[in-house]
């Protein structure tokens, strides 16, 4: 693992010191559980107490909120925000430049596209059973 740490200031003062992940260049909180076979992107970020799969793919400027939960299999685009307790199901595919609300759920194997925005609480359902795309 990388020396490499960042120290970032949040909106409230409070300060959350980051580390480079093993594969790719984007930054991991001290409490988060990112698996070493992920690949986080450049200017990329997992915060505090989220977890991110095994295979997960993260987009250049993408940002994984405070105990969010990315599942195997996920390709998530470039600057993506995923919001705070989030779940994103096994193999769903996030388009770039799409917000995921606070609480969300997307269902396995779902697709978002692109330029998407997916309120908080927001429920996708999983591929197959009903329609997974988002406006």
């Amino acid at each position: 693992m990388s020396k490499t740490f960042v120290e970032i200031e949040d909106e409230r003062g409070g300060v959350s010191k980051y580390r480079r992940h093993l594969n790719g260049r984007g930054f991991t909180e001290a409490t988060a559980s990112v698996d070493s076979s992920a690949f986080i992107a450049d200017s990329s970020y997992v915060e505090a107490e989220a977890s991110v799969g095994r295979a997960v793919q993260v987009g250049r400027g993408s940002w994984i909120g405070r105990g969010a939960a990315v599942l195997p299999g996920v390709t998530i685009g470039a600057n993506v925000m995923i919001g705070e307790g989030a779940v994103v199901g096994a193999g769903a595919q996030i388009g770039s430049h799409t917000r995921v609300g606070d609480n969300a759920r997307i269902g396995s194997g779902a697709r978002i596209p692109a330029d998407s925005t997916i309120s908080n609480g927001a429920v996708i359902p999983s591929r197959g059973r009903g329609l997974a795309n988002a406006a």
